[in-house]
């Protein structure tokens, strides 16, 4: 029979007051000696949720879970807050942005819900609605966190075939800013169409970290599959012509599972 939810809590609690009195690696970290791991946890969480592998997955949370435990520690020692204190005040933020369920608000669908996020941060205090989106943020990321921020305030484009204008735009300007030669500018009109292709992703309501790095780990099939078939025949990709590695690719591809 699976112990209570609170009685598992409270015994990672108490492992982790142990570990920070005996161990001495766990003696010794702080805020700043933990957020590289926090960091390097965090992406390890989002592969597994890419391959959507649920034992990794939970894992991967459970890392996590230790790092917040971790901090919460720390910051206990050093008299900033509690665990307590992150756990009330993450409970209280939840009711009050929730006014749909814990108050009288009426909302119509999830874009509602979001609308009154944005506005409720700025109550609160925040001056600007981008605030909140952390500056060391993957660009990629950062690019949609910023434009669905934007969306709640209406500053969005109405349709996806406006956007798509707006990428066919980009490309032209990305075009044009090469021809002339200036790398600054090429870099800036690339940032563009970047950043548009972001936006149209959205609009298709598709994930464009996802769905490159699904890319990405297919291009890693690929070419280590050529790689192997070559070495069966026996050469390196380096003593193979264009033609020669292309005609390897598309039999892989072809072989590919549909």
């Amino acid at each position: 029979m699976q112990q209570p939810l609170s009685d598992a809590f409270l015994r990672l609690v108490r492992i982790m007051d142990e570990l920070r009195e005996k161990c001495p690696w766990d003696k010794k970290q702080t805020i700043h000696t933990l957020r590289q791991q926090t960091i390097e946890e965090t992406y390890e969480l989002t592969d597994a949720i890419t391959g959507e592998d649920w034992k990794g997955i939970k894992e991967e949370l459970g890392d996590l879970l230790l790092h917040m435990v971790f901090y919460a520690k720390i910051g206990t020692e050093q008299g900033k807050f509690t665990l307590t204190d992150v756990l009330e005040g993450i409970s209280d933020k939840l009711v009050s942005r929730h006014p749909h369920i814990y108050g009288d608000v009426q909302v119509n669908n999830e874009e509602d819900v979001k609308r009154n996020w944005e506005q409720l941060k700025l109550k609160e205090g925040k001056t600007s609605v981008l605030q909140g989106v952390p500056k060391s943020l993957p660009a990629l990321v950062k690019a949609m966190r910023l434009q669905e921020k934007a969306k709640q305030v209406g500053f969005e484009w109405e349709n996806a075939q406006q956007v798509w204008e707006k990428v066919e735009e980009e490309m032209q300007e990305l075009k044009e800013a090469v021809d002339h030669g200036d790398a600054l500018h090429t870099e800036e009109e690339l940032g563009d169409l970047f950043f548009s292709l972001i936006n149209y992703a959205r609009f298709l309501q598709l994930d464009p970290e996802n769905a490159l790095e699904r890319t990405n780990r297919k291009f890693i099939s690929r070419f280590q599959q050529m790689e192997k078939i070559a070495a069966e025949q026996g050469k390196g990709l380096q003593e193979m012509t264009l033609p020669e590695m292309d005609d390897i690719w598309n039999s892989v591809k072809k072989d590919e599972p549909r």
